[in-house]
């Protein structure tokens, strides 16, 4: 159990970097060299698991926070009706849907882990 807990606190970055990741080569598929500015996204994460910093971490969960919330904000408007989307995107919005919830998530949990100062 206790190894377990250990290993916890970075389940949010191997989180993100898995999305970058994916989104790296569903890009790279159809666009080539233009995909590899992608791979750029996952250096903070990446720096976080090697060597940790406080400051970073509570700054990357802020700036995701920020934008799952924002997000969040797309699905409330289009369940109330208040903005008129095409087809094309609610079905954009409704397959993104998982990836905000665990983006805003994980972004709640790095915050979580630089206020405990798990590092």
């Amino acid at each position: 159990m206790n190894v377990i807990s250990k290993y916890t606190k970075f389940i949010p970055y191997l989180y993100f970097l898995s999305v970058i990741a994916y989104w790296f080569t569903y890009i790279n598929k159809s666009d080539g060299l233009s995909a590899y500015p992608i791979l750029l996204f996952g250096i903070p994460f990446l720096w976080q698991l090697i060597k940790p910093n406080r400051k970073l971490n509570f700054s990357l969960g802020i700036i995701f926070v920020c934008l799952s919330s924002y997000t969040i904000l797309a699905y409330l408007f289009d369940i109330l009706n208040i903005v008129n989307w095409s087809q094309s995107s609610k079905k954009l919005l409704f397959y993104g849907g998982l990836l905000v919830v665990g983006n805003f998530v994980m972004s709640l949990w790095i915050i979580r882990n630089s206020i405990k100062k798990v590092f």
